[in-house]
């Protein structure tokens, strides 16, 4: 069985609440990444995705200088135990509609879980 803490991603980046939409699209285009942490007094509030900027920001024809990421973040923060199977992985982004998941240990988000990291060539017999 190939576990969620196999794929995830390590590298995670966060941004503080009241920082712009641009800010944190330019820190995606610069990292490379599909989504950002958004983070309140020390503790992840929230998640912004490519998505949530796309359509609450420039497709309801937002001015993204001025959309605080908490205006278009998702909350409460979905996300699984890293010890669990990629396949129960897919299946809660399937149910909570998201692309990603926070990966967890213990009460510690200690990755991210993306639909692109689902699709990393792994051997067929660990299925």
């Amino acid at each position: 069985m190939i576990t969620v803490d196999r794929l995830m991603t390590r590298q995670m980046i966060n941004i503080e609440v009241g920082t712009s939409a641009i800010e944190a699209a330019k820190l995606m285009t610069s990292h490379k990444i599909g989504s950002v942490f958004v983070k309140q007094d020390n503790r992840i509030v929230g998640i912004v995705t490519e998505p949530d900027i796309v359509r609450k920001v420039v497709g309801a024809e937002r001015v993204p200088y001025y959309i605080p990421v908490e205006d278009i973040m998702s909350s409460p923060v979905i996300g699984i135990d890293g010890r669990r199977s990629v396949t129960e992985a897919a299946d809660l982004m399937e149910q909570h509609g998201t692309r990603h998941l926070a990966v967890f240990k213990g009460d510690s988000i200690v990755g991210i879980l993306s639909v692109r990291d689902l699709l990393h060539p792994v051997s067929i017999d660990e299925f």
